[in-house]
């Protein structure tokens, strides 16, 4: 079951101090936002800010599942984007994945991130909410100095074009 707006994974309140988050309303029905995320040729049109090119190199979109991504800027040349492993697959409701472990549950070398993706009906289509979280201030700092709103809130409404657009 998806926690109440704002909460963390388990339910618990979020910590605004720890985390970061975009929302919008995406006037698509849910399932294809759904879709959007779980397919990965849909996924990698809108996955990073354009004009970056994002390959799924590994989606097995389960608990324990590997989530690697790889971009280009000239789309000749890949390099690492996401290495993780996803830990909820809720079915039309909730994605969480980090960094902080591979498939299989091993940890990683680097962690820096824990994202909740949820989605819900709304009367104009799909609520979408993506928040990192962050072990500490001073990643959660850096996350938004690197950008964190202008390319997360990218990819949120290059999301939202592409599945109004097949609507």
């Amino acid at each position: 079951m998806t926690p109440p707006h704002g909460a963390s994974p388990d339910g618990r309140p979020g910590r605004p101090d720890l985390d970061l988050t975009v929302s919008r309303i995406i006037r698509a029905p849910l399932s294809s936002v759904w879709n959007a995320w779980a397919d990965p040729a849909s996924f990698e049109q809108w996955w990073v800010p354009a004009p970056q090119i994002c390959r799924v190199r590994e989606m097995d979109l389960r608990p324990g599942g590997s989530f690697r991504t790889e971009l280009s800027e000239d789309g000749v040349e890949f390099g690492p984007h996401i290495t993780g492993c996803f830990l909820a697959v809720d079915d039309l409701e909730r994605i969480v994945f980090t960094d902080a472990l591979v498939a299989g549950w091993r940890p990683a070398t680097q962690p820096f991130v824990t994202a909740v993706i949820t989605l819900r009906d709304h009367p104009d289509g799909t609520e979408y909410s993506a928040t990192a979280m962050h072990r500490d201030v001073a990643d959660r700092d850096r996350h938004e100095q690197l950008g964190f709103h202008d390319g997360w809130g990218t990819v949120t409404r290059q999301l939202a074009e592409l599945v109004e657009a097949r609507a």
